[in-house]
């Protein structure tokens, strides 16, 4: 059955492979961007701001002039900081959270009003590894995922009556253009930094983590599966076997134990 579907940030990595593969498949797809990028005929681009909340009422209701309907909400747009706790710039921490949790929480309440309306529908939450656990160096990276997770379970709860599902994807290392847009909102540390060497260490593991990831459409299929599933589970993790072993170590490890794994995996030295 053809569905009409909302995704957010899709000028590249997850939201581009999967926007292409949905609507290859027949859906119709409307693609959130911030600015100009390549573009398909079977897309339907909208610009769409995060922090802005008149600029996501807009385009819900571009959608629904159009459509009159929207069956599935991913919430895939989000942003990279990086640095240590105490001196990452403060705007920065700002940012993050009202681009990956503020902004995906405004564009969803726009949204369940039209799928109580039509007595159904599908919110997919992008959440990540780092939603599970608290990354170093990424601290605010992950608050702003572990408020995905509180917000998704809630979210559950409260529109079952409604026969609204709620998914979570918690991804793992992916090859996406995550390392390069990180830079951008990068803490900046020099060698008189106490967290100079740690954070530098860190951030050679995460970016070569990422870099040997895997391809974006891994995991556009399994969101394909999902959009078309009839009963689709309420999370997925998609990573590879040692990263979904992490999040299990997590929950049966003790906590001084695991945390030990994690700093050596991330070069966290005394």
């Amino acid at each position: 059955m053809k569905k009409v579907i909302l995704i957010t940030g899709i000028s590249s990595g997850f939201g581009l492979a999967t926007a292409r593969l949905l609507s290859e498949q027949g859906h119709i797809v409307y693609g959130t961007i911030r600015r100009d990028c390549e573009k398909s005929n079977r897309i339907n681009f909208l610009r769409m701001e995060l922090t802005d909340p008149l600029s996501i009422k807009n385009a819900v209701e571009t959608i629904l002039q159009k459509e009159g309907r929207i069956d599935v909400l991913i919430n895939n747009a989000g942003m990279h900081t990086g640095g240590p706790i105490e001196t990452i710039p403060s705007e920065y921490i700002k940012l993050q959270m009202d681009t990956s949790f503020h902004g995906l929480v405004q564009l969803t309440r726009e949204v369940l009003p039209v799928m109580r309306k039509q007595k159904g529908g599908l919110i997919i939450n992008i959440s990540s590894i780092g939603g599970l656990m608290g990354l170093p160096f990424q601290a605010f990276y992950s608050a702003s995922k572990f408020a995905i997770e509180g917000f998704s379970e809630a979210l559950r709860m409260e529109v079952k009556p409604f026969n609204i599902k709620v998914v979570v994807i918690n991804p793992g290392d992916f090859h996406t253009n995550n390392s390069a847009n990180r830079r951008h909102y990068l803490s900046t540390t020099n060698d008189l930094d106490p967290y100079h060497d740690n954070f530098k260490n860190a951030l050679e593991q995460i970016e070569k983590d990422e870099a040997n990831g895997w391809e974006p459409v891994v995991l556009a299929r399994k969101l394909l599966k999902i959009v078309e599933s009839k009963k689709p589970r309420q999370r997925y993790i998609i990573a590879s076997f040692e990263q979904k072993l992490a999040v299990i170590l997590k929950y049966i490890l003790p906590g001084k134990l695991n945390r030990t794994i994690l700093e050596s995996h991330y070069m966290i030295k005394k």
